[in-house]
């Protein structure tokens, strides 16, 4: 089911088998070249491996010139409506154009597009959207997972045609249900890597729940090369939403993972400001640990003995456990129990960076 064919989009080549590469985008007006910068620095610093901005203009295709030679991961223009928009963004050294077939206009507008990626040797992004399908298709299959394949396909064949197969496909609906089906049957169709979200998906607290669902369905079944998780606000919660995403899905075992209880009459520590609080502080941690922050004796040591390290709770006091071993107990208020388990998490961690290099 995993895509075959492999595209490179900068230094980033996904399909054939690479790891899964996060994605996000911009919101930022892209002709202030200043402010896009910034943000996608931030986004890099948080974990994005691509970024898309938006190019509703000529003035913004002529920036990204200046943003493409201030950052370290690949950019990809965002065009809609003008093909001549696509090819300045080439002629100005995106790494990737993404096009809506539905609305370039006519198969002589993306056959111009495809020429400037031929001649600037990067990848065509087709972007298919369940709101913005060709009429003839949805005359015939409605506005429906089949649809939106069958728009895909067609656009496709009209890349191959021009001898260009360097070509990724997204199939996104604001709808959970509709997006999966779209994109198994898309994976099915034809062996191109895929770019898998869920658009339109919502502020960061509904967003990133229809995101995981959608994305960690199509995952966990071997489909998706980049992933977006598209939320209302700053883009680097995208981020940090996508990593979450990839690590409970087994696909991203890099760093650290914070565990905990959901607490109940038996909790007698503040357990959501310490699990609040360690998960910040080993956010950046650059070996893989598993953290439990559990609120009492009969979730932690024992439920949570797979956890490299982590406490549980009692009356103003923490066990902190180390491979299901209690090793220590610590008395004191939230602070004090915060201090002592990152002192141990810091330790643990040192012991490993040793034992890996």
């Amino acid at each position: 089911m995993a895509s075959q064919r492999t595209v490179t989009i900068g230094g980033v080549t996904i399909g054939g088998g690479n790891p899964v590469a996060i994605q996000s985008m911009c919101n930022t007006h892209t002709q202030d070249v200043e402010a896009t910068v910034r943000q996608i620095r931030a986004l890099e610093t948080a974990g994005c491996q691509i970024v898309r901005v938006a190019v509703p203009d000529m003035e913004a295709a002529q920036a990204v010139r200046g943003i493409v030679d201030r950052i370290s991961i690949p950019l990809v223009a965002d065009i809609h409506f003008d093909w001549r928009l696509a090819v300045c963004a080439a002629e100005n050294g995106v790494s990737k154009l993404r096009i809506n077939p539905g609305n370039i206009g006519s198969a002589e507008n993306v056959r111009r597009v495809v020429d400037a990626a031929k001649m600037h040797r990067i990848p065509i992004r087709i972007g298919v959207n369940s709101g913005s399908l060709e009429k003839q298709i949805v005359e015939k299959y409605g506005r429906t997972p089949r649809a939106m394949v069958e728009s895909a396909l067609m656009h496709l064949e009209i890349l191959e045609k021009e001898g260009f197969t360097d070509a990724v496909v997204s199939i996104k609906a604001s709808d959970v249900a509709t997006t999966v089906e779209a994109n198994r049957l898309m994976a099915k169709a034809s062996g191109v890597p895929l770019h898998i979200g869920v658009t339109e998906a919502g502020t960061p607290a509904a967003g990133r729940i229809k995101s995981a669902i959608g994305i960690g369905t199509l995952l966990m079944e071997g489909i998706g090369d980049t992933v977006r998780v598209s939320l209302t606000g700053d883009p680097v919660k995208e981020i940090e939403a996508a990593k979450e995403i990839l690590k409970a899905c087994g696909l991203r075992k890099e760093g650290a993972e914070v565990i905990s209880c959901p607490t109940c009459g038996r909790t007698m520590i503040d357990l959501e400001t310490i699990a609040d609080a360690v998960n910040n502080e080993v956010r950046d941690l650059d070996v893989p640990l598993t953290i439990a922050v559990m609120g009492c004796v009969v979730n932690g040591p024992g439920e949570a003995s797979g956890a490299d390290i982590g406490i549980a709770g009692g009356k103003d006091s923490a066990a902190i456990f180390k491979g299901g071993e209690i090793l220590r107990t610590v008395h004191g208020d939230t602070q004090t129990i915060i201090r002592e388990l990152m002192t141990e998490v810091n330790r643990l961690a040192d012991e490993r960076r040793t034992q890996i290099g």
